[in-house]
């Protein structure tokens, strides 16, 4: 689903930054917005806490897609 895999993209990236936060120091994120409390920054702030939230579902799904189509044999 196109929500899932979004929610994945702002999810990595935000393990990205805070990757930078803990080994550098370093906020990408409020670097390019114009710091930590800038509303653009706050914005990519909630949108990937969403997205983390979002992909706890991901855990507790039985793997098959809901698509409609039949499921694929190998």
């Amino acid at each position: 689903m196109l929500l899932d895999k979004l929610a994945l993209i702002l999810a990595i990236i935000g393990a990205l930054n805070w990757g930078g936060i803990g080994l550098f120091g370093f906020d990408t994120v409020a670097f390019f917005c114009g710091g930590q409390m800038a509303v653009l920054a706050r914005v990519i702030y909630a949108l990937v806490g969403l997205a983390g939230i979002w992909c706890i579902t991901l855990l507790f799904r039985n793997g098959e897609e809901t698509t409609g189509h039949a499921p694929h044999t190998a």
